[in-house]
């Protein structure tokens, strides 16, 4: 495959340290876990608890369709046991870092692959051909937390027990979410479940409770929006007569407000509805700093501004 030329850099440095970078044995033997995006990491610290030590490569705020690895990185990347990351090339510039991971023996899971392709969303936009924002389905991350503790489990079957238990118990505040879900969006009527975003990571969302989502730069970040875009998006929603469009946390708001204006100059308002989460959580000491609580914050923005 194609490297991009961005992670050369990055790549050579891991691998002139993979053969002497010695694993650090002094964690009292609890698995040294490192997740990608924090929608990952957040479930891995339900799902490891204390029996695991737990890094996280990407924080709030940070888009993984852009995400380099830095210096920095290449320290936790060696010294983990198990890497857990997205897959469907949601983190596109560190897939060739992954491929070389099993030179140091460290376990990488792309937790997407554990989906069955009939629940994916084909787009010719990836290289896996699939959207990869498959968190937005509640059911996807059911499976994807199971196929975690599996692992887990695999890795350290002493605490086996304990990944079960912790599984069992989230799995079902995940079900109670969906159930609140449903409830929330039974409330809007299915003529006003338009969402205009910043850019389209919320297919799977839209699937499952029936919204037609329209993203102003398409499935990834990595291309900006143009001028043909904007002005497309800008008829659609003077078209369809929408009064609400969404920013999201990761992208900058600019993207928006480029939209906005544009509509505005066809003599129609569109309000900035709220910021949504998309492709990472909230703040570490916020309730949108957990999946659930990300979750949440969304479907509650959008019924408020859309109604």
């Amino acid at each position: 495959m194609n490297i991009n030329r961005n992670i050369l850099p990055i790549l050579t440095l891991f691998l002139l340290l993979v053969g002497c970078v010695k694993k650090d044995e002094s964690h009292s033997g609890k698995l040294k876990v490192l997740c990608t995006t924090s929608m990952i990491a957040d479930t891995a610290k339900i799902i490891g608890g204390d029996d695991i030590i737990l890094n996280g490569l990407m924080g709030a705020g940070v888009d993984p369709h852009l995400y380099k690895a830095s210096e920095g990185d290449v320290g936790k990347l060696v010294e983990a046991d198990i890497i857990f990351y997205n897959g469907l090339h949601l983190e596109g510039k560190m897939v060739s870092v992954f491929e070389r991971m099993d030179e140091k023996k460290v376990r990488t899971i792309p937790l997407g692959d554990a989906l069955d392709k009939k629940r994916l969303i084909e787009s010719e936009h990836f290289a896996s051909n699939f959207d990869p924002h498959v968190w937005f389905s509640v059911q996807n991350w059911i499976i994807m937390t199971t196929r975690m503790k599996v692992v887990l489990s695999e890795k350290d079957p002493m605490n086996a027990d304990q990944y079960e238990e912790r599984t069992a118990k989230y799995i079902a505040e995940l079900k109670t979410l969906q159930s609140w879900i449903v409830s929330q969006v039974s409330t809007l009527p299915p003529s006003k479940r338009i969402l205009v975003t910043a850019h389209d990571a919320f297919e799977y969302f839209g699937k499952e409770y029936g919204f037609k989502v329209v993203g102003l730069q398409g499935l990834s970040t990595a291309t900006e929006a143009g001028v043909r875009d904007v002005q497309k998006i800008s008829a659609f929603i003077i078209e369809n007569n929408l009064n609400a469009i969404f920013v999201e946390s990761s992208i900058p708001l600019r993207t928006v407000q480029s939209l906005q204006a544009s509509v505005r100059s066809k003599k129609h308002e569109v309000k900035i509805g709220g910021t949504l989460f998309s492709d990472a959580l909230g703040d570490t000491d916020s309730l949108e700093g957990t999946y659930i609580g990300m979750y949440r914050h969304n479907v509650q923005t959008i019924i408020s501004a859309l109604k």
